[in-house]
């Protein structure tokens, strides 16, 4: 399936960092911003999920609710959001989807072979309240920067304090 601009975005069912969710029903009357990344503590991942913290009051204003996917699982995110919160000093609430099984990532087409058979490829999706997808950015995980984080990062900055392993 081809999700293009204009079209319904898969409903699905989901676990997330604040519990079980159907996407279309969380999204409710609101505009949300759905976006992906390849797996928890990446360094990249790390400083988005702080700058969409960040700006969550913007969000709200505007009637936009975040959400993000990661390919682990539900109870890896809690140890990644305490990394969030502590290298970009931030207290994340926004629900992060779980997806170990890419079910997710494919149906709404952020898994691309030439990248990775198992990963996210970087992704944002904003969805209006018809739940119709307005705008699409994907982009390779070797990029690694969103509208929402580009100048966050500067070398010598700390960007994650754990490792994963």
């Amino acid at each position: 399936m081809t999700l293009l601009l204009g079209d319904v975005v898969p409903d699905f069912q989901a676990d997330t960092t604040t519990g079980p969710i159907s996407f279309h029903h969380w999204i409710g009357e609101d505009w949300a911003f759905f976006f992906s990344h390849p797996a928890d503590f990446t360094p990249v991942c790390t400083t988005e999920m702080g700058r969409t913290v960040q700006l969550a009051d913007e969000f709200a204003e505007r009637g936009v609710k975040p959400i993000g996917l990661s390919t682990d699982t539900v109870t890896e995110h809690p140890r990644w959001i305490e990394d969030v919160n502590d290298t970009q000093h931030t207290n994340l609430t926004f629900p992060i989807v779980a997806d170990p099984d890419l079910k997710i990532a494919k149906l709404s087409e952020m898994i691309h072979p030439a990248e990775s058979e198992t990963a996210a490829v970087r992704s944002a999706f904003i969805i209006d309240p018809d739940k119709k997808l307005r705008l699409t950015k994907t982009y390779p995980m070797s990029v690694g920067r969103s509208p929402a984080c580009t100048g966050m990062y500067w070398p010598g900055s700390v960007i994650s304090s754990m490792n994963p392993a």
